[in-house]
Formats: structure tokens, C-alpha cells, sequence
């Protein structure tokens, strides 16, 4: 398996590039429209409308990108020589990595509140929230590409 990827690496990187984008693309949405979620009374048409966009984003678009973009970069990870494991950009990309990880689940679990009228949270809140994706990615991105 490991000659396979060594051998299309550029494929898999190109996979795995076009997956992050997606999942931050979503990434950097939801939050949003978490915030005008906020702004609607729980129970109208407008409060279900948001639902209906905010479950697809997560689970259509979201959900799959994060594990395409999981799944590549750990099977590019995997050939021998690619990483260097003794350093420390790498750990600081793949901490970052599972913090954005982490911002999804807490997505989805904002998203669970909302489905059930019962979110606890300010538009404010959510407005700070949605900056946190923003500066993993570009702690990613850093890493990845300079790699001090």
C-alpha cells in the first residue's frame, strides 16, 4: 500500500488539498449561520430553514471532508521519508489538526442544541467561534508549507 501512495502522491495530495478546502469552506459557514440562527424565534419557518441548511452543511458536506482530508493526509503521512517526525512543525500542524477536529464536534454539538430549540448560546459567542477555524488554519498552512 505504502508504494501505491508513494507512487500517486501527487494525486493524494491534490485529494487531500481539495478536502480541507471543502471542510474549511464549510467550516468557516457554519458558524456563521449559526449566528443569524440566533437572530430567528425558535419554531418558525425561518428557525427551521437554518436547521435544514445547518444538518446538510455538517453532514453532507463537513463530515465527509473532514475524513477524506483525515484519511489522505495520513496515508501520505504514512510513506517512509515523507514526515520527519523528530520535527516540530509537524507535531504543531497535527495538534492544530485535531483542535480543528475538536471545533467540529463542537459544531455538530451546537448544531444538535439548535435542531432542539434549545441552544444556550449568544450571537456574540458564536461570532467569536468563528474565528478559531481561521487561525488553525493558518497554524496549519504555516506548518505545512514553510515548516520553521
Amino acid at each position: 500500500m505504502m508504494d501505491f501512495v508513494a507512487t500517486h502522491l501527487s494525486w493524494f495530495l491534490s485529494l487531500h488539498i481539495m478536502a480541507f478546502t471543502a471542510w474549511m469552506a464549510g467550516t468557516f459557514y457554519l458558524p456563521r449561520l449559526y449566528v443569524y440562527h440566533t437572530q430567528t424565534i425558535p419554531g418558525t419557518a425561518e428557525s427551521e430553514r437554518f436547521k435544514i441548511m445547518e444538518r446538510k452543511l455538517l453532514r453532507q458536506i463537513m463530515t465527509p471532508a473532514m475524513i477524506v482530508t483525515v484519511l489522505a493526509g495520513g496515508m501520505m503521512a504514512s510513506v517512509p521519508g515523507l514526515v520527519d517526525w523528530n520535527s516540530g512543525w509537524w507535531w504543531t500542524k497535527l495538534i492544530c489538526v485535531l483542535g480543528l477536529m475538536g471545533f467540529h464536534g463542537a459544531c455538530s454539538k451546537w448544531r444538535r442544541l439548535f435542531f432542539d430549540d434549545k441552544n444556550i448560546h449568544s450571537e456574540k459567542y458564536y461570532r467569536v467561534a468563528n474565528e478559531i477555524p481561521t487561525v488553525l488554519m493558518v497554524i496549519i498552512v504555516v506548518m505545512i508549507v514553510v515548516r520553521p
